[in-house]
């Protein structure tokens, strides 16, 4: 059975840290591939400067192409809004019931874990690998050891979408921090000047 990591993110745009720590946990770990789960619009949120879904599949799409093991999934964009990763989990698990699927997190993500609706659900079924951020608070005494979640010794990316469209809007030179094909993409379409 392939085991599949699944790396949720609204991905706008997404990045070259996002790659670092995708291509890091597919080639450290045991996960076979890495699947960048593009989080839909959330309907209920007033959000102008996030683009359209299926603009920001496509630069996943592109930023991708050349990993084999890594591919752009737009499983969300189907279930119901506003979606929790615990549906999106047994929903996923229901279409490819030949596939083991995991969830990759950031550290600060585990932080605020206990408050995740049925959270207890997903440890039952799920494994959980977490990449190091820098992030205040503490994670909760549970999750400490659980035989569910797993480090990975992945590099501190500090690379952020805010700050990429911020530079955009401000005319700055931000090409070192997306892959060629998302920066002549976002170049293109003129995303985020204004």
């Amino acid at each position: 059975m392939s085991k599949i990591g699944l790396y949720f993110g609204t991905f706008n745009p997404i990045h070259v840290g996002h790659l670092i720590i995708a291509n890091h946990m597919v080639e450290h770990s045991d996960l076979d591939e890495i699947w960048m789960v593009v989080t839909p619009h959330n309907p209920f949120k007033k959000k102008s400067s996030l683009l359209d879904n299926h603009h920001r599949f496509e630069m996943v799409y592109k930023a991708t192409e050349d990993y084999p093991k890594i591919k752009p999934s737009d499983i969300e964009f189907k279930l119901a809004q506003p979606n929790y990763t615990v549906h999106t989990l047994a929903h996923i698990s229901e279409i490819h019931p030949e596939k083991e699927f995991c969830l990759i997190m950031g550290e600060d993500n585990l932080k605020s874990l206990h408050k995740w609706k049925n959270y207890e659900t997903i440890l039952e079924h799920h494994h959980i690998y977490v990449y190091p951020r820098i992030a205040d608070g503490m994670v909760e005494h549970q999750f400490k050891n659980h035989s569910k979640i797993h480090k990975v010794d992945a590099p501190i990316v500090q690379i952020s979408s805010t700050a990429i469209r911020n530079g955009i809007k401000d005319k700055k030179n931000i090409k070192p921090l997306l892959t060629k094909e998302v920066w002549e993409y976002v170049d293109e379409m003129n995303f985020y000047r204004k």
